[in-house]
């Protein structure tokens, strides 16, 4: 199980209508984190580190990440995070 990172460009942001999206907020903080279900994200501010068994990964602003469904993570908030969220 993979997390996929990229940095979209605007004009994809704007045709998956990631701005409809909810926002979710966190201050600084570590948690665990399990998904249910595949979560697509876009950072609008802030950095995160999130580890898996498999890998460590840093996301921050302008990333568009794909948790996929079934990953057991360890978030650290490094900066306060802002993000627009979709599960599907």
């Amino acid at each position: 199980m993979k997390i996929t990172i990229e940095k979209p460009t605007q004009e994809k942001i704007n045709s998956m209508g990631v701005k409809s999206w909810p926002v979710w907020q966190a201050e600084p903080s570590k948690f665990p984190w399990h998904y249910d279900s595949t979560e697509t994200c876009y950072i609008l501010e802030g950095k995160v580190v999130v580890t898996t068994e498999w890998e460590t990964v840093t996301i921050g602003k302008g990333d568009l990440v794909t948790f996929p469904q079934g990953l057991d993570c360890k978030w650290e908030v490094v900066e306060k995070i802002s993000k627009h969220y979709r599960f599907s």
